[in-house]
């Protein structure tokens, strides 16, 4: 009889545990759904199963992401020892697209009275437009996925379809209202309370806990997943691409100055790197290169400023395209017209100083150049282009010559702008 009455007192306590001390993993997940929070998942898990944490409770604020990235964080939630709870805060956040897959799957959900939750009408893998019978096919996978979610977590399947098909978006107290969400909470602590007094159903039963013993640990990522992170926002990895081929341009332009082309060909390789992983326009890319291509052309060819302004508008609508979507990857206005009109103002002054230097009648002076000494910058058999006095000359020799950049020549006439040298004795 003893021995029954133990068995039973065993059984009771696992199916509904309170523990002195309710150890909670704290993850941070803002921004846009890409392979990188894929790994962040990856990496929480490992730690709350190898440090023996209770829960993993995950703060989201998300415009949306990568279908392939959601499917794998998805994966790992439902694969995972530890229960995953979601909190969708703080106030002003929102769980949009992935946001919502993401709330579907999680053990317990909850939301910040100020946050809002929808929107996740499909897209492709690489974030463009799907249309006609392949947006059905996708449609329907989504669907499926986020009904058996649902249900499985007791959620109201019907409202989860309802933000696939009609795109629809509700705030916190309606999610709480019809069964979207469990629990409306002010902060995470707040949101820990309530879960730890209504019970999370685990594979060892119904875990409770007090206020008191709970243990909220954030989680440090460590370096790489910060500068990954850092690396694959729209804004730097658009940056970088710009920088990258500006300092391309100049080391071409400037032959011998190596550190623009050792920072921008550095600089290019991580952009490609988080332009390939992001959801771009193969287009958007192309107008950018192509309105660095006109640039280039401006300084050569005399076109009265055409060539800027297509340069420019070629820059502005490849950055507005550059980024697809309904990925939740995007490209502020803000910052495209600053680099617009940056940009603008540098080619108003070369522009400027290069029309001046044309227009600039020779003078008697000039005559005193000759004798001096001019750094060679390139130079192609009988003419190239040398460094005098803080300027770029075109120059001449009587006869071709072999020098190098970075050799000294001497000046020995003066016709206009044009300089006549021969190698320094």
């Amino acid at each position: 009889m003893c021995v029954l009455l133990l068995a039973w007192a065993n059984a009771s306590t696992a199916a509904n545990q309170t523990i002195s001390q309710t150890r909670v993993l704290y993850v941070e997940l803002d921004g846009g759904i890409s392979p990188i929070q894929a790994d962040l998942f990856d990496q929480a898990i490992e730690t709350a199963r190898d440090d023996n944490y209770e829960l993993i409770l995950v703060r989201l604020d998300t415009p949306g992401g990568l279908v392939s990235s959601t499917r794998t964080m998805i994966k790992s939630m439902l694969g995972s020892p530890v229960p995953f709870l979601v909190w969708v805060g703080p106030a002003g956040a929102h769980a949009a697209s992935a946001g919502v897959f993401i709330v579907a799957a999680s053990d317990l959900a909850g939301m910040s009275p100020q946050s809002t939750i929808g929107a996740a009408s499909p897209v492709s893998m690489s974030g463009g437009d799907i249309n006609g019978t392949m947006a059905r096919k996708v449609q329907n996978d989504i669907l499926s996925l986020l009904r058996s979610l649902a249900r499985r977590k007791g959620r109201n399947y019907e409202w989860y379809a309802k933000a696939v098909e009609e795109a629809d978006s509700i705030t916190a107290t309606e999610a709480v209202m019809d069964h979207v969400v469990e629990i409306l909470a002010d902060s995470p602590l707040d949101f820990l309370q309530q879960a730890g007094a209504r019970g999370i159903s685990t594979n060892q039963g119904d875990l409770r806990f007090t206020a008191e013993s709970i243990d909220l640990i954030p989680y440090e990522p460590g370096f790489r997943y910060s500068f990954l992170a850092w690396l694959l926002h729209p804004q730097i990895a658009y940056f970088l691409f710009l920088g990258g081929i500006a300092g391309l341009f100049f080391e071409v332009s400037h032959p011998g100055a190596v550190f623009p082309g050792v920072v921008g060909g550095l600089f290019l390789l991580l952009a490609l790197y988080a332009l390939s992983i992001l959801p771009t326009n193969a287009a958007g890319i192309l107008l950018i290169l192509f309105s660095l291509i006109l640039l280039v052309l401006e300084v050569f060819i005399t076109s009265y400023g055409l060539l800027s302004i297509a340069a420019l508008l070629s820059l502005f609508i490849g950055s507005t395209i550059l980024f697809k979507e309904g990925t939740g990857f995007v490209l502020p206005l803000s910052s495209i017209l600053t680099t617009v009109l940056l940009l603008a103002g540098f080619v108003s002054v070369v522009l400027y100083l290069v029309g001046k230097a044309q227009l600039r009648k020779p003078r008697q002076g000039d005559k005193v150049l000759i004798g001096t000494a001019a750094t060679v910058r390139s130079w192609n058999g009988a003419q190239g282009k040398v460094f005098l006095r803080g300027e770029i000359w075109n120059a001449v020799s009587k006869e071709p010559i072999f020098v190098s950049t970075g050799d000294i020549v001497q000046i020995i006439r003066v016709d206009g702008l044009t300089l006549t040298v021969e190698p320094k004795p």
